[in-house]
């Protein structure tokens, strides 16, 4: 069913429930995990979203850091998980990452679609127009 999943981390408690339901998931259909952090890089201004191979910038860093926490999360023990570190907002860096990998699900967090501070280019949102596969939106607020 969903073999390849995407989910995506700032290192929020939002995004620790989105990462633990993406895990559930993977478990259950034996699934293979990708953790994906998004960052803005001063050197890269126009902020495309492109996995970062040349020399390490604090920015890069500070994106890996989020990786490591997140990968110390009981939840994923046992699971299959690959890390990316991309250059560029959270919505390209899942998009991007989905379409070069063929992913069959992007696990999204709902921070943003709800209230009246609802945020009209939320990153659930985007994700879901944008994507090239399924998207689940976890109530994770």
């Amino acid at each position: 069913m969903f073999s390849t999943i995407v989910v995506g981390t700032d290192g929020s408690q939002t995004a620790k429930r989105a990462v633990a339901m993406a895990a559930d998931l993977a478990r259950q259909t034996g699934g293979h995990l990708h953790l994906v952090n998004g960052y803005r890089d001063p050197a890269d201004p126009g902020g495309t979203a492109t996995v970062y191979q040349s020399t390490r910038s604090r920015w890069h860093e500070a994106s890996e850091a989020v990786l490591d926490e997140a990968l110390d999360d009981p939840a994923l023990e046992g699971l299959s998980v690959d890390r990316h570190s991309v250059v560029g907002g959270p919505t390209d860096a899942l998009v991007t990452v989905a379409e070069g990998i063929g992913a069959d699900l992007i696990v999204v967090g709902n921070r943003g679609l709800q209230g009246a501070r609802r945020m009209p280019d939320s990153i659930p949102e985007t994700v879901a127009h944008r994507a090239p596969c399924h998207v689940l939106i976890v109530k994770t607020t």
